[in-house]
């Protein structure tokens, strides 16, 4: 195998199916923020845009530069438009426009000529610098973007669309302009206002293993954000290591400061309006999230567990309300005895491959009527997408159902498969997980439900707490 032209053939053969392929498009017309998407019709897209991140000149995206060249000899340059991202810093008040310079010039020695540049600045672009990338990258000075710094990326669509980039991309690839839609810009200028101007905070424990770097859990972040601004509530997420959260097996040197980070992450969780348990996959750290669903559930705080979390939200269902003690999932241990196996890994596979084994995509869910999620969704049948090898074990639901425990979704096949499960609001407010992944369909005009309900409740549990403390000053 050679990395040209097998490695970069194989690449390129992805673009183009990915181009080629008939997607689903929705209504422009803005629907309530709870709505579920509906799919109008199937077209072939105008225009197929790549992502094609990293540094210039690294080697791990050469393959991928060079399959962009290919590609353009392929399809023919006038099908192709390249737009080159790059920092402009800014040293004692002046734009340096030297490392663009450079990033051009190797780009061009590839075989790939930019035709617009997006200038990521501090502040607005200055007409000087714009002159020298002009000149020195050899680009229309119409064709420089410049993309300062802004309160928030909501405001992003307005400042593109102000300096024609719309129209740089309809003239060179030969597309009819089309009037813009004015209720789409409008609807990301109000979501950007709003998120400019709220004020009353609400506080969310994101409780998981890869707090250290914030992109793990990107699109839960987003979701969480989406459902916020819906809400009228300012996010402030609070992370927290599930591993702080567990007892200590910590040596008697690291014994105390284990101690003082135990302490810290424990007031977060109590201090935080509600809580979120994401995907994941391992034996590390679970026990301080079973820890943190715990406590969720018995002081009713609001909750919701998403893919692993509510896998672990089914565990210590079975631990702590139906006394299995060792109550577990077989992806952490292969010696559970059938009544300890309330998570099994999904019949159909094959617990030995890794690869090509997960339950990916868009699946169909059936609600039940009258539940939490289905008042949310509006809608008997929803479509989330899924990413997951194991699943709760159909066996047990009985017993669970029995205990108070609602499985209140299933798949729209078979219903033997446990999508949604949730306590009745007569019991908490809001203790809610999901087998899918809602955060992936959520949008700023178009909440996911699940996350909407957790900041609704986050809500009511937040002013509650300020009218207590409220009287006890007054007392």
């Amino acid at each position: 195998v050679h990395v040209v032209p097998h490695i970069t053939g194989a690449i390129r053969g992805w673009i183009e199916k990915a181009a080629r392929a008939r997607i689903g498009m929705m209504s422009n017309r803005r629907r309530a923020v709870s709505a579920a998407p509906a799919l109008q019709r199937e077209e072939t897209p105008d225009m197929c845009v790549i992502e094609l991140g990293g540094t210039v000149g690294d080697i791990e995206s050469m393959p991928f530069l060079e399959a962009i060249r290919e590609l353009q000899l392929q399809v023919g340059r006038e099908n192709v438009l390249v737009v080159h991202v790059s920092l402009i810093p800014e040293i004692g008040g002046e734009q340096k426009t030297k490392p663009t310079q450079h990033s051009v010039q190797k780009m061009r020695e590839i075989g790939i000529y930019p035709d617009v540049l997006v200038a990521r600045t501090t502040n607005d672009l200055t007409n000087g610098a714009r002159e020298k990338l002009a000149s020195f990258c050899h680009v229309d000075p119409r064709d420089i973007i410049s993309m300062p710094n802004l309160n928030n990326i909501y405001h992003i669509p307005h400042i593109l669309v102000k300096q024609g980039l719309h129209n740089k991309f309809a003239d060179q690839l030969k597309l009819r302009r089309r009037t813009l839609d004015l209720a789409l810009l409008n609807s990301w200028a109000e979501t950007a206002t709003n998120i400019d101007n709220l004020k009353k905070k609400v506080k969310i424990a994101l409780v998981g293993k890869y707090t250290k770097g914030t992109d793990t859990y990107h699109s839960v972040v987003k979701a969480l954000l989406h459902a916020a601004v819906a809400t009228k509530q300012k996010l402030e997420i609070s992370w927290i290591d599930s591993t702080y959260l567990e007892d200590s097996g910590a040596t008697e040197e690291a014994e105390e400061q284990q101690i003082s980070l135990r302490r810290d992450a424990w007031k977060r969780l109590k201090e935080a309006d509600g809580v979120v348990i994401p995907g994941g996959f391992g034996q590390r750290a679970l026990e301080g999230m079973i820890n943190a669903i715990n406590y969720s559930r018995t002081t009713k705080k609001p909750f919701l567990g998403v893919c692993l979390g509510m896998q672990l939200a089914v565990i210590e269902y079975a631990r702590s309300v139906l006394g299995r003690k060792h109550a577990g999932s077989t992806e952490f241990d292969k010696h559970l005895t059938q009544e300890e196996q309330v998570v099994i890994f999904m019949p159909e596979g094959d617990a030995k491959k890794m690869g090509g084994t997960m339950r990916l995509g868009v699946r169909k869910t059936k609600l039940r009527k009258d539940s939490i999620m289905q008042n949310l969704y509006g809608a008997k049948v929803i479509e989330e997408r899924h990413r997951h090898r194991f699943e709760v074990n159909p066996l047990h639901v009985d017993a669970l159902e029995k205990g108070g425990l609602r499985f209140v979704g299933k798949d729209a096949d078979k219903g033997d498969r446990m999508e949604v499960v949730e306590l009745s609001e007569a019991v908490h407010p809001y203790f809610v997980a999901t087998q899918y992944h809602p955060e992936f369909n959520s949008r700023h005009t178009r909440p996911s439900p699940p996350f909407l309900g957790l900041l609704q409740a986050a809500k009511v549990t937040s002013n509650a707490a300020a009218e207590g403390a409220s009287k006890s000053e007054l007392s």
